[in-house]
């Protein structure tokens, strides 16, 4: 079986100049590469407040998964990175308030440091279309 690969760009310049897709598509699998709370105009939303950065940051894969024609139901995996574990509480309020009830996989990791000092999140997320039926 030839499964068909799609690439989505949420139009991040760094996606051309690197060349990285944000989330890619083969068959029924969908992954969203690791994604920070950067705006569209490059600067970072809710600096300071990992709560905010992870409640951004799982709505905009939310809303890239409707790309794909999935939702948030079809997400089976997620990890989340951040600067340091004292935000896990914030980060993982954030994250029930859509993933609840859907329950999928969750993995947070601490790390150092990100691409910028005021990125405090950073999250990947994978899904398997048709999983909310």
């Amino acid at each position: 079986m030839e499964l068909i690969r799609t690439n989505y760009s949420s139009g991040a310049p760094l996606e051309e100049i690197v060349g990285y897709s944000r989330m890619v598509k083969t068959g029924p699998f969908i992954f969203i590469g690791g994604t920070t709370s950067v705006q569209p105009d490059g600067k970072v939303y809710g600096e300071g407040s990992s709560y905010e950065q992870a409640k951004y940051i799982l709505e905009k894969q939310v809303e890239l998964l409707g790309q794909a024609g999935a939702t948030a139901s079809d997400v089976v995996k997620i990890k989340a990175y951040t600067t340091d574990m004292k935000y896990a509480k914030e980060i993982g309020d954030a994250y029930s308030e859509i993933f609840h009830d859907i329950r999928p996989l969750f993995t947070m990791v601490g790390t150092t440091m990100l691409n910028r000092i005021s990125q405090l999140v950073e999250i990947e997320m994978d899904a398997i279309l048709g999983q909310n039926s």
